[in-house]
């Protein structure tokens, strides 16, 4: 079984906020010094459900993600997890693009790299929480997709997975080749072992760019206004009372006054 496990490097959410700034006049985040940025976690569960199905079903693991060589360090942990190959997509163009330009070239990489039975991502990635691509890269590609998915079985050719809905879980069938977008219930993702690490050090990564896949001239499809920390300011005021009944009246009075009540 073929599988392609797409992966993108963001800020570690762990950043204290104090250290989280935006350059306003850029609207870019500015990255916080000392802290390097790290896997998306949704992407880490798709790295271990193709892991496990590799484990079940013998095949190949190829991670995919775009970005700048800096990005090769989610590749590596990747493959020191234990995938098999990886490929960056290094185009400054896409340096901040958008759900659809991102889409675009990882389903354009992913037509170079060849043949797949499944193509793996995160429910969303953790930046931006928008969770497009997936379902925009299914189309691209004119495959099916589930999202967000906690359990995938494979039988040959099918493959029976749960997906979370508003109200419960669902069970679907479907077909390969597929995108299946998982969440955080699917799995908790292993540890690299010392061997897996140093296989990872060595191991080449194959770097495409946009002319590799054709993608030169890209356009965005949405504009980015204006990108800010918001300002929360907060006003208390004591309501007063010589006991808590009377505390309570004051308070009824004053919502009352406010015609929150």
């Amino acid at each position: 079984m073929n599988i392609i496990v797409c992966v993108k490097q963001v800020p570690d959410p762990e950043t204290p906020a104090a250290q989280f700034k935006v350059d306003e006049s850029a609207n870019k985040v500015v990255a916080a010094a000392g802290i390097q940025p790290t896997v998306n976690q949704y992407d880490s569960n798709a790295i271990e459900a193709a892991l496990q199905l590799k484990e079940k079903h013998g095949g190949k693991i190829t991670v995919l993600s775009i970005g700048t060589s800096q990005a090769r360090d989610a590749i590596k942990q990747a493959l020191s997890m234990g995938c098999d190959a990886g490929v960056l997509v290094d185009e400054p163009s896409l340096e901040d693009a958008d759900a659809y330009q991102t889409a675009k070239a990882l389903a354009a990489a992913i037509n170079k790299v060849g043949e797949y039975d499944l193509v793996l991502c995160g429910r969303q990635a953790s930046d931006w929480d928008q969770a497009q691509v997936p379902q925009g890269l299914a189309e691209l590609l004119g495959v099916p997709s589930v999202i967000p998915v906690t359990s995938i079985e494979v039988d040959g050719s099918n493959l029976k997975v749960v997906r979370l809905i508003e109200d419960g879980i669902e069970t679907l069938e479907l077909s390969t080749p597929a995108v299946l977008a998982v969440s955080n219930e699917i799995n908790n993702p292993r540890y690299p072992t010392l061997k897996g690490i140093m296989a990872a050090a060595r191991a080449k990564v194959e770097v495409l760019s946009g002319a590799d896949i054709g993608i030169n001239g890209l356009s965005r499809k949405v504009k980015l206004l204006r990108l800010y920390v918001p300002k929360v300011e907060s006003q208390v005021e004591w309501i007063e009372g010589d006991t808590p009944e009377d505390q309570a009246k004051n308070l009824a009075r004053r919502l009352r006054a406010e015609k929150i009540i």
